[in-house]
């Protein structure tokens, strides 16, 4: 594969935007007590990034997409240190929320962007495998990003955790600015053309199922530190150990799950996956019963909801094959709701009842992504059949 140092650079990139992402759920009582909020007003932090990502970045996308490629990541990039530095200095939780929008926006669209950026440097062949890359960049910042973010936070505090991630992402900032060249589309995209896509019902029910199962993800996974202190007698030290093993399993199901569409296609990895999902969440119901349980079941919830991730792109090009990078924006912008999803309705629920009853919520989630994955998949092999009989 040609340009594999920028692809694995563009991954390094997206790995920093994910530990941003991401570290509030490390660090979230510290965050709490910082500002003299409530933990689910914390957890917000995490909802107006998603949020941001999820509604302002690919408006933003559509309007830029006739753009350079390489300098609408070197913007986005310089604004996305540029906000780590203000994350340093914040004054005030208001203030904070305010700065994690920018987050959302410019890491949103630099995500997107170098996803787009990695299929063009490769062949058309590898493009599956320069999205795996980027993803598992993703997957990466729970693997390394969250958990080893939460223990240096314990150490140095969690605000020191942003500049040196700010100060991480000026080298990749570097490297694209010498070593991508200028990337535009060879026709121009109007935003009807975007648009358009959106009018396909199985597209539609394809960006429904993202919604939902990163939703229920997003639910337990955002409060998950306080999940486990409220389920065992654990130290944040012992957290962080556990996400990192809780990463581990993200980073290995992101490359299953590619190899597993691959060998038995996107559809069966979905449902699979969904069902693994779903049956790991209401095994949570067991999670006071034995640390070794809970751990396990963790594992294998993280190792089955990144495992779906790759087959859902998948799925998704190839009923947009004419234009994948909409394709790949629009999920990715659904990605974000699911977390904002997720987040928001976890927050509700410790707000109102027990952070106990998370997977609960959760379970909910992906079993309405469940529902419409087989009702979707049905009606393509019913589409399938007749359109075989009629010739």
């Amino acid at each position: 594969m040609k340009n594999n140092l920028i692809i694995y650079v563009l991954a390094f990139v997206v790995f920093l935007i994910g530990t941003v992402e991401y570290i509030i759920t490390g660090v979230i009582e510290m965050i709490a007590t910082d500002f003299g909020v409530t933990i689910s007003e914390a957890g917000l932090l995490v909802t107006v990034f998603a949020l941001a990502a999820a509604i302002i970045a690919p408006i933003l996308i559509a309007l830029t997409i006739n753009m350079d490629r390489k300098k609408l990541l070197i913007v986005t990039l310089s604004m996305f240190i540029a906000s780590n530095g203000l994350v340093f200095i914040s004054p005030s939780y208001d203030t904070a929320l305010w700065i994690r929008i920018i987050q959302g926006v410019s890491g949103g669209i630099a995500t997107v962007v170098a996803m787009a950026v990695a299929t063009r440097l490769v062949e058309k062949e590898r493009r599956g495998r320069a999205i795996g890359i980027i993803l598992m960049g993703l997957s990466s910042s729970l693997v390394l990003g969250v958990p080893i973010g939460t223990f240096f936070s314990e150490i140095f505090g969690w605000r020191v955790l942003f500049i040196l991630i700010g100060l991480l992402t000026i080298l990749p900032l570097w490297i694209v600015y010498k070593k991508v060249p200028k990337i535009k589309e060879e026709e121009a995209v109007t935003l009807r053309m975007q648009l358009s896509i959106l009018k396909d019902t199985k597209i539609l029910t394809a960006l429904a199922i993202t919604l939902f199962y990163i939703g229920g993800y997003s639910t337990l996974f955002t409060y998950i530190t306080p999940f486990l202190q409220a389920t065992s007698t654990l130290s944040i030290t012992e957290i962080s150990g556990i996400l990192f093993l809780a990463g581990i399993c993200s980073f290995v199901g992101s490359r299953l799950g590619g190899q597993l569409a691959d060998a038995k296609g996107s559809r069966f990895t979905i449902s699979f996956g969904l069902l693994l999902q779903g049956a790991t969440l209401s095994l949570f119901a067991l999670a006071g019963v034995n640390l070794i349980v809970l751990i396990l079941v963790l594992m294998i919830f993280m190792l089955a909801t990144w495992s779906i991730s790759p087959a859902q792109q998948l799925f998704l090009v190839t009923l947009v094959p004419r234009n994948p990078d909409i394709a790949l924006s629009v999920n990715t912008s659904f990605i974000q709701f699911g977390f904002a999803l997720g987040s928001g309705l976890g927050g509700l629920v410790i707000s109102h009842t027990s952070v106990l009853n998370l997977n609960w919520i959760a379970l909910a989630a992906v079993s309405i992504a469940f529902l419409l994955a087989i009702l979707l998949f049905k009606k393509m092999s019913s589409g399938i059949e007749s359109s075989i009989v009629t010739k």
